[in-house]
């Protein structure tokens, strides 16, 4: 979809890396309106595990105006395509947890800053020299898939369908879950050396991915330890809500099951029967063999059946006692119940007011009492059920109770919003409510796990039980690259952030005027509020 040049940056003084797209999909004006929105947002995340976008531009939308296709500058890297890695041969167990968890550090990072990759593949990813990774090509997935026409053309530009969630094969809505899948199937292919569903042609295998069962790694190599595979099961879930919830709950489970014990095979069979289903492969073997069966004209019966005449007689026989046994119960139904002139006959009072069942009951000569009980499907003030229930005999002067609804039980959402996670979790028990998904999101101004908001408004009257998602101050913010930045617009950026700048002389450099930052005590990422960053500046 694009041609990578390397460049340098006269400004700065660093390579960079150009990637220029097809002239093709540059004539979509909404695909550039699109792909500008995306390259925005992936220039705003700095991490270690990201490959940065320094620029994006559109020749079209200048004041001489061009027909150059636009083109985004990115950080240079220089290492290894994971895809590389792969086909080369087998890789090892520790070397294939370390590049997934390098993978989900950068998504951990992308989710919570808001963007979905949606394309993650071993060609979406490259390990440095050095051993570090690099996840590449944030927002463009989108891009390109939200400006395309047609499934094929999505297919064709965004590549192979063999790391396709689920929902992206069926063309639904995708989240950040749909990231987690793909690492999956990454995960996978590094453990076997195959991905875990292949065919003759993308349709094929996108039909796998929405309704086949994958075979546990070790299953197709013995060597992968089986603690990986109850962790490749769940984060391969068909149902989104069956995966792990974030890329920081798979990096957990990941490192627990490096050190935890093996599960058995009834523990394995008792996740994929939980995941998938109890057998969709045997039932799928079982219909195959029907319709071969039913069209296999080859076969001849070896046995002799009983006779006509018998059979005919047998189906007669059995119709006579039906049609006997049917008549008998319509006549008992039928016949009028013997009452005594003394006993009364409960009538039906459910959903009737509580006001004119009494009054009903009285006039058949039966008191009444009233039982209050809260009910979701029957209206307030109404009755839910009656004891003795309705066509039940009982003796004139007979006590009935009648339960009679209260309305819709309901629960009151308390005001969370600046308390910390742990009083916000217990306020929402008290309240009757349950915890959700905790999301982190950096804010200079708050403490770590303060509540900034609730997926429920306070004072709302909700059901018991209903589920409340919070999002929580992390306790950090986000230090980006301040490297060519003069000192004093690196101090005020420091400082607008909640950081204490502290600038340092190096000798190791020439001076420059104004004086410019040369190097960073701290690597740009999520640091913790309030923390001191060196930044040094040339002397010499």
């Amino acid at each position: 979809m694009a041609k990578v040049y390397r460049g340098y940056d006269l400004t700065l003084g660093r390579e960079v890396a150009i990637k220029v797209l097809d002239p093709e999909l540059a004539r979509d004006t909404a695909f550039r309106n699109r792909f500008r929105l995306e390259a925005q947002a992936a220039s705003r995340m700095s991490h270690p595990s990201i490959v940065r976008v320094f620029d994006a531009g559109d020749p079209s939308t200048s004041e001489i105006g061009s027909d150059e296709p636009p083109y985004i500058v990115m950080e240079l890297v220089k290492g290894t395509l994971l895809k590389d890695i792969i086909s080369a041969g087998p890789v090892p167990v520790a070397d294939a947890v370390r590049y997934v968890d390098g993978i989900l550090e950068a998504l951990d990072y992308s989710h919570r800053a808001g963007v979905v990759h949606r394309d993650i593949k071993p060609g979406n990813v490259m390990v440095t020299d050095k051993g570090q990774v690099k996840v590449m090509d944030f927002g463009i997935a989108r891009a390109v898939s939200d400006s395309s026409s047609t499934v094929a053309e999505t297919t064709q530009i965004i590549g192979t369908a063999a790391y396709f969630s689920p929902e992206q094969a069926k063309g639904e809505p995708v989240d950040a879950r749909a990231d987690l899948y793909s690492t999956g199937v990454v995960l996978y292919e590094l453990l076997t050396g195959r991905q875990p569903f292949r065919g003759e042609s993308p349709v094929a295998v996108a039909y796998q991915h929405v309704s086949e069962t994958p075979v546990p790694p070790t299953e197709v190599n013995e060597e992968a330890p089986r603690t990986l595979d109850p962790i490749v099961l769940r984060a391969l879930a068909k149902d989104p809500y069956q995966r792990y919830p974030d890329a920081a709950h798979f990096r957990a489970a990941l490192d627990s099951a490096m050190t935890g014990n093996a599960p058995t095979r009834k523990e394995l069979g008792a996740l994929t029967s939980e995941l998938y289903g109890a057998s969709p492969r045997q039932a799928q073997e079982t219909a195959r063999s029907l319709r071969q069966l039913s069209t296999d004209t080859t076969m001849t019966r070896t046995q002799s059946g009983p006779p006509v005449a018998w059979i005919w007689a047998g189906v007669a026989l059995l119709a006579v006692l039906l049609a006997s046994v049917l008549f008998w119960v319509v006549t008992i139904s039928m016949r009028p119940p013997e009452v005594s002139s003394s006993s009364r006959i409960i009538p039906n009072l459910v959903n009737v007011s509580s006001e004119r069942a009494q009054d009903d009951l009285a006039g058949l000569d039966l008191s009444s009492k009233i039982v209050i009980e809260t009910s979701s499907e029957v209206a307030e003030g109404n009755v839910i059920r009656t004891d003795p229930e309705a066509g039940v005999s009982v003796e004139e002067g007979s006590t009935v109770t009648l339960y009679v609804s209260a309305g819709e039980e309901t629960v009151v959402m308390p005001k969370i919003e600046g308390m910390a996670l742990g009083d916000a979790t217990n306020a929402l028990k008290a309240a009757g409510l349950e915890l959700g998904t905790v999301i982190q999101r950096n804010d200079k101004a708050l403490a770590a796990n303060t509540v900034i908001s609730a997926s429920e408004k306070a004072e709302t009257e909700l059901d018991p039980g209903t589920v409340i998602n919070l999002v929580v101050a992390s306790g950090k913010v986000t230090l980006t690259d301040l490297v060519g930045w003069t000192v004093d617009a690196a101090t005020t950026n420091l400082g607008d952030l909640g950081l204490v700048a502290v600038p340092a002389e190096t000798a190791e450099c020439p001076a420059t005027q104004p004086a410019t930052v040369h190097s960073m005590s701290v690597a740009p990422g999520d640091v913790p509020v309030g923390s001191s960053v060196q930044i040094f500046f040339c002397t010499g």
